[in-house]
């Protein structure tokens, strides 16, 4: 007998000794899923918030019950403030923190860092840079003397840096051979043009080549000061000991006179055309990619952005998933974010598919964005999305960490910390209504800008036809530094 007749047999057998038939299995199971239930209710202590003589932002939050802390500390400056030509300074920066500070070497932190039960991870994204680390709660004091030694005293070793560089290389390397990557780094380019958040946070294959040690250095000095930082502790500690442990550590980091640089403007001027195909020769698959510019963190409508995410591509049964890969097949997987900023946001669509039904994608995706626009969203879908949205809210609490990072992005960005226990009902609060206002405001087709990277020998002509203003580019031939993503032609004198 077969291993597939013998499953049916054991199959069979389980069945009759439960006394369950076809018609009865068939029964136990609805044809729909359930509704969502009601959203749960959060709990959360409101932060609270103290600020040291140097100008430290100290917030804590307490959690009780098991004895960990979860420490982070922020900068409120990321990839935005890459000087021109040098994209990934402040990622470069962010890396070599923890790779020797204070007479330690790179290996010395780390054995330090696990000797305490915890690990430290530093990165820079856009409007904040920071290391964090988790601990149990009697090694915090020990935790935070180290985190003060990597984020006040880095060493910046020449070795290390050109260790960080080769391997950030290496990783820009693997990301710029995807189609999908590579459309979302021109569409930022398209959407932002010259502003700050038009570049590469993770650098160029030029820009990185160029970063010196100096540079980390002068970056460093300008923006690693306690009166640009903020230091999240959350777990199981109270207000007064956050205070206390902090000034202990952080209190002798003394603020420089010189004023703080002030963030580049983030929207700049873009001379590149709404739809963008670049052509990458040879590829198996293409990338589609439709963005549009979002309104910053600080914006009233930001949760009404937030659950229209949650509808248009933020989850596996949301319109660009569900139109592009459940209903046709071309996809493995189509979705949205929504990554509002500081001074302004990205919203993204994307998806891989195959080169020839690239157009089709295209197509369907700019459909989706034009529905949010045109049609109120009906109440069973709208509920299932907040049901969602609410679901991966209270996961991310659960963890020290995780509620680490949504107090840490309240602080970044200036919003209320008491925002921490509204999120559920300002996300329930949302009406199809306010929805359709907003796609209407902001996704709307004029300020749209469409990339597809993939081999274009096999849609590029059908895409430029269907929008004559497109333009095509060879991938071979790009320049991630430059606003039009194209080598400045080199100047003749006579």
């Amino acid at each position: 007998m077969s291993r597939s007749m013998q499953r049916l047999a054991l199959a069979a057998l389980m069945a009759g000794a439960l006394g369950v038939t076809g018609a009865a299995c068939a029964g136990d199971f609805p044809s729909t899923p359930p509704p969502p239930a009601a959203a749960p209710q959060l709990n959360v202590p409101t932060p609270a918030s103290q600020t040291l003589a140097n100008g430290l932002r100290v917030i804590s939050v307490r959690r009780a019950g098991l004895p960990l802390v979860t420490a982070q500390l922020l900068i409120r400056r990321g990839g935005e403030m890459d000087p021109p030509g040098e994209a990934g300074l402040a990622s470069l920066t962010a890396n070599l923190l923890t790779k020797g500070a204070a007479g330690k070497t790179a290996p010395q932190i780390a054995a330090a860092a696990e000797a305490l039960g915890g690990t430290l991870d530093a990165s820079a994204g856009w409007d904040e840079s920071g290391v964090g680390i988790t601990v149990t709660t009697p090694r915090l004091g020990e935790a935070l003397a180290l985190l003060a030694d990597v984020v006040r005293r880095p060493t910046f070793a020449e070795e290390e840096l050109s260790r960080a560089r080769a391997q950030a290389l290496d990783d820009l390397q693997l990301m710029l051979s995807r189609p999908t990557a590579l459309a979302s780094l021109a569409a930022a380019r398209s959407v932002f043009g010259d502003g700050a958040y038009g570049h590469s946070r993770s650098g160029t294959p030029a820009s990185l080549k160029r970063v010196t040690r100096a540079d980390v250095v002068q970056l460093h000095q300008a923006l690693y000061r306690p009166d640009n930082a903020i230091l999240v502790l959350t777990g199981d500690i109270t207000s007064a000991q956050a205070t206390e442990l902090a000034r202990a550590s952080f209190g002798g980091w003394k603020a420089p006179a010189t004023p703080l640089p002030k963030a580049p403007a983030t929207d700049g001027r873009s001379t590149l055309p709404h739809l963008l195909v670049i052509d990458q020769a040879g590829a198996g698959q293409a990338g589609v990619v439709a963005a549009h510019v979002a309104p910053p963190r600080s914006d009233a409508d930001f949760y009404v952005g937030t659950v229209a995410n949650a509808v248009l591509g933020g989850s596996y049964s949301a319109r660009l998933n569900e139109e592009i890969r459940i209903k046709r097949g071309l996809s493995y997987g189509a979705s949205s974010s929504f990554d509002p900023r500081r001074g302004s946001g990205l919203w993204l669509a994307a998806a891989q598919t195959k080169n020839p039904s690239a157009t089709q994608v295209v197509t369907l995706m700019q459909g989706e964005f034009d529905r949010l626009g045109s049609t109120p969203v009906g109440a069973d879908e709208l509920a299932a999305r907040k049901a969602t949205l609410v679901g991966e809210y209270g996961r991310s609490l659960e963890t020290t960490a995780g509620l680490a990072a949504q107090v840490g992005e309240l602080a970044v960005y200036g919003v209320d910390l008491a925002d921490i226990g509204r999120y559920i009902e300002r996300v329930q609060a949302v009406t199809p209504a306010q929805i359709q206002r907003y796609a209407q405001a902001h996704l709307g087709e004029t300020d749209r800008h469409v990339v597809v990277v993939g081999d274009a020998a096999q849609f590029g002509a059908a895409l430029i036809k269907a929008h004559p203003h497109g333009r095509q580019l060879s991938a071979k031939a790009l320049d991630l530094d430059s606003v039009t993503l194209q080598p400045t032609p080199p100047t003749t004198t006579r």
